[in-house]
């Protein structure tokens, strides 16, 4: 499963696809950089992944569904 990830590089997971799970690119880039840090800390993600760098690994858990980004409202 690797050979894709390396085929595709950055362009898997497609950012289109992740529009369509997460309404914002910066909601993305903030839940995938903070799911990334945990998955390098612990080394454990919640799906077998195809890609093998945390960034690409938190993305495609989000993909799936694995990590659901929500927003918290501020009062």
């Amino acid at each position: 499963m690797e050979k894709k990830a390396k085929k595709y590089g950055m362009r898997y997971p497609s950012i289109d696809k992740l529009l369509e799970v997460v309404d914002s690119k910066y909601k993305l880039a903030i839940a995938s950089s903070k799911r990334a840090k945990e998955i390098s800390l612990t080394d454990q993600t919640l799906s077998v992944t195809q890609c093998y760098k945390p960034v690409g690994r938190a993305l495609e858990e989000i993909l799936e569904g694995d990590v659901k980004v929500i927003e918290i409202e501020k009062k």
